[in-house]
């Protein structure tokens, strides 16, 4: 059977408005910028792909033009080879010690492969997660997380953070309010359950001493005692500091993610096994298993019950083929999120619906994007989960007015790539990162 062939690639830099969210690598600028690509065919439908934004991430997509434009959709896969052969020949990446620090060469090749598979699949009536993996779809429904963050109080900066005038319920209101507090990031918990219905919650640490954001999922816990729950330091932490904390509240969490990291001359993954070993706490991450090596040293060690497979640096098949390796030496699979539009929330429900085994509620920053669409439908977050389309390719399209909106933002910005350092430097001056100290201890 002969496919369509590719007319046209579009490279569409794209901004969104952001909260005052607080993490190890410090505060959240009043924008996040994202990349948009668009590839068209002869018979008239387009395919799209939603990645972060760097100069380097345009020029790669740039410089890939030529290998996709011309080509047809049967030959999907060669085309992918194709550019991954050509991104290579920048060397190998290393991702450094911030969890959105770029692997440029990636970010590109998950562009064109969402928006070829995206194309493939409204060709041949087929939607994206019956095409991924050995077996393709798993599951109809993917449980979401509700990943909840501790905020910077905006009025304390001159930054142009939304503020919710008109806010439709309690959610919308407290999402541009400040919360330092047990009680508050219990009542960020709560309204996100009555707007979106989670049963799992993860806080973002690394800003607080860890006994106060302890103190945080036990409040959360007060209100939601069957939730399953989970704390997120990125690594701050040293071991013994992660053992202190969290074993007080081992009874209540679900698993660890990323408690602490590289100490020392201890490696991250060695400091990880060690946590485990010594409190019994499964242990989830996105920062020491973030390529197949580092997962195989991982495995090994066992470091880690839950790798984070964010299809964005690891691309759309990557993430399910972490999925099936999880499925088969009996670990569980996750993901892992920054923040984006309902093009990328479309991506990640047909990568989980993908992944063979057991899979747990996926990471999302839309409930802090939700509002801010690209595409003429956005999926929605019921009852704590995303249903998987059953109509071809990613099941959305594009709505060009907010696509032209979001463009125009990121054309009125001089930003460019995600900095988190700025914001901080109202709160604290002179506030530069420490991967081992959290944002607010200074």
């Amino acid at each position: 059977m002969s496919l369509p062939t590719i007319t046209r690639m579009t490279i569409v830099p794209v901004a969104g408005h952001d909260s005052f969210l607080l993490n190890l690598s410090g505060g959240h600028a009043p924008w996040f910028v994202r990349c948009v690509l668009i590839l068209e065919d002869n018979a008239g439908n387009r395919g799209v792909g939603e990645i972060p934004s760097s100069e380097g991430i345009l020029k790669g997509l740039e410089k890939c033009r030529s290998l996709v434009e011309g080509t047809r959709l049967n030959a999907w896969r060669g085309t992918l080879n194709n550019a991954k052969r050509l991104l290579a020949q920048g060397g190998p990446e290393e991702r450094g010690r911030q969890t959105f620090d770029l692997r440029v060469a990636v970010h590109v090749l998950t562009a064109i492969e969402s928006a070829l598979l995206d194309l493939y699949g409204q060709a041949t009536e087929t939607p994206v997660a019956d095409l991924l993996g050995r077996l393709g779809r798993q599951r109809d429904e993917v449980e979401a997380l509700g990943y909840l963050f501790l905020l910077g109080d905006p009025n304390k900066t001159d930054l142009p953070y939304l503020s919710a005038d008109d806010p439709r319920d309690d959610w919308e209101r407290l999402r541009c309010q400040e919360a330092l507090t047990p009680e508050a990031v219990a009542e960020l918990a709560r309204a996100a359950h009555e707007r979106y219905g989670f049963r799992d919650f993860k806080l973002k640490g690394g800003v607080l001493p860890g006994e106060q954001e302890a103190d945080c999922i036990r409040a959360m816990h007060e209100i939601f005692p069957e939730a399953r729950l989970t704390l997120d330091p990125n690594g701050a932490w040293s071991l013994e500091e992660a053992i202190r904390v969290l074993e007080p509240i081992r009874d209540i969490l679900s698993y660890a993610e990323d408690p602490c990291g590289q100490e020392g001359s201890w490696s991250g993954r060695e400091t990880m096994a060690e946590f485990k070993r010594r409190t019994g706490l499964r242990t989830a991450t996105n920062m020491i298993a973030t390529d197949f090596k580092q997962l195989q040293y991982a495995a090994q060690m066992n470091s880690v019950d839950i790798p984070l497979a964010d299809c964005h640096f690891w691309t759309m098949q990557g993430a399910v083929m972490v999925g099936e390796l999880c499925d088969e030496w009996g670990m569980t699979w996750g993901s892992h999120s920054n923040n984006h539009f309902d093009i990328s929330l479309a991506m990640m429900t047909h990568v989980a619906a993908a992944c063979p085994g057991e899979i747990t509620a996926i990471d999302t920053h839309w409930i802090w994007q939700d509002g801010q669409r690209l595409t003429e439908a956005p999926f929605e977050i019921r009852d704590g989960k995303l249903n998987v389309p059953t109509t071809p390719g990613l099941g959305v399209t594009l709505d060009q007015g907010k696509l032209d909106e979001a463009h125009a933002l990121y054309r009125s910005l001089d930003v460019r790539a995600r900095n988190d350092a700025t914001a901080m430097q109202y709160l604290i001056d002179g506030w530069a990162f420490d991967p081992k100290r959290p944002a607010l201890v200074r």
